[in-house]
């Protein structure tokens, strides 16, 4: 179990698991090695995905959920279900991390990215119609499925994605890796596409070491879903395939910190909402430091990070040391400038996502773009969110950027 008073002297991290005080965790693991079940199914898989299904089914009576080795597992199967093959194109998001993207090209399909609105952050919905309708002109059919990625916990423009996603008729994938406990319009960021993804990765909402969960609307793509991600094995004595499987099943032993992870997910929620209510009331006062809040009364974000933008004509006090290439786009010289005074103090942040577009592995695909992504990526700065980090911590922190600016 992770001690945050002793690991505050030495950091303060961007966001790090914590298991419950009430120790429910190594109960469950203890019990998965007492009954030997140490394989990628038993009982505690197959009673945490209740524990989801149950959690999301206070808003949504109708999800069926598939713990796998991962959230980027959880997108592959999301996209072989909608029937992605070799050759096609699937949009997906540019402001993200790779693993939004990576399944596709595993498919042997092409990513076509799409910038971001202003506001959410989060794939623009006049960009992504602009985006189908040119692929349609160009390519003669469109796309097979569009992922869309709750950014930082914040929820994407879902009125309007789903709008369109129902308009031409192509699966919307929602990555919710980082969104588990936010909402849109009342309803679960992961429960409104054709498929939901979560990530237990461990600085995630809650965690499982490694892993995620693939949601669907049915008992048959949920089914389904445990036919591809357990080798695709027929149902016969022996083993006998008739397609390409794979080995994506979550452990036992991992499913029960997942299960222990459930008992405090609500209290981690509640606790990055309370860091980015401090961090939104502190850089309001302070000149060229803007909060990522909710762009309206529908989004219901779980600020699984809290960021800030930082202005360009802000000024720190101390030089940058730019060891990138010069050829390299890279955040604004202030924001890095910040970001190392805040590491000499032992706070760790991160810049914001770099856009997939430019990316070298993914720059000779199509790009739809705007310009906000590139502008966010050089002016944004995550800020330690996760369970570890007390209000003193974020009080700490706030105070070291007010000295640290001029």
């Amino acid at each position: 179990m992770v001690d945050c008073d002793k690991m505050k002297t030495k950091s303060i991290y961007l966001c790090l698991a914590q298991m419950s005080q009430s120790g429910a965790e190594q109960r469950y693991v203890k019990e998965a090695f007492d009954t030997n079940w140490i394989t990628p199914l038993g009982p505690n898989v197959t009673a945490f995905e209740n524990d989801i299904e149950q959690w999301l089914n206070r808003a949504d009576s109708s999800k069926y959920v598939t713990a796998l080795s991962s959230g980027t597992a959880a997108i592959h199967l999301a996209l072989l279900m909608s029937g992605v093959q070799q050759g096609d194109e699937v949009i997906c998001q540019s402001f993200t991390f790779c693993a939004s993207a990576n399944p596709i090209i595993y498919l042997g399909a092409t990513p076509v990215l799409v910038d971001s609105e202003k506001d959410s952050w989060n794939m623009d919905p006049d960009l992504l119609e602009h985006a189908i309708q040119d692929r349609i002109d160009k390519t003669g059919k469109k796309p097979k499925a569009i992922i869309v990625v709750h950014l930082y916990g914040m929820p994407a423009n879902m009125g309007r994605l789903i709008e369109i996603s129902h308009k031409y008729e192509i699966p919307l994938v929602e990555d919710a890796a980082e969104a588990m406990g936010a909402c849109f319009d009342n309803r679960c960021c992961g429960t409104m596409g054709t498929f939901g993804v979560f990530s237990f990765n461990g600085n995630k909402m809650i965690t499982t070491s490694g892993g995620g969960a693939l949601i669907s609307s049915s008992v048959e793509d949920k089914n389904k879903a445990l036919f591809y991600a357990t080798q695709a094995r027929e149902n016969y004595p022996f083993y006998h395939h008739e397609c390409i499987g794979y080995n994506y099943r979550m452990s036992n032993v991992s499913a029960g910190i997942g299960r222990g992870q459930m008992t405090v997910l609500d209290e981690h929620v509640a606790h990055h909402r309370r860091l980015a209510h401090y961090y939104r009331s502190a850089f309001e006062k302070m000149d060229g430091l803007l909060f990522h809040d909710a762009p309206g009364t529908m989004y219901e974000p779980n600020f699984w990070l809290s960021t800030i933008l930082i202005h360009p004509s802000v000024k720190t006090k101390n030089k940058i040391d730019n060891s990138y290439p010069a050829d390299m786009v890279a955040p604004n010289e202030n924001v890095e400038a910040l970001r190392q005074l805040l590491q000499m103090e032992n706070i760790e942040t991160r810049p914001l996502w770099k856009p997939l577009h430019l990316q070298p592995v993914f720059s000779s695909f199509p790009i739809y773009e705007n310009g906000v992504s590139l502008n966010l990526f050089r002016q944004g700065l995550c800020l330690p969110s996760g369970p570890c980090v007390t209000m003193e911590d974020a009080q700490f922190i706030v105070k070291k950027i007010q000295d640290f600016i001029l």
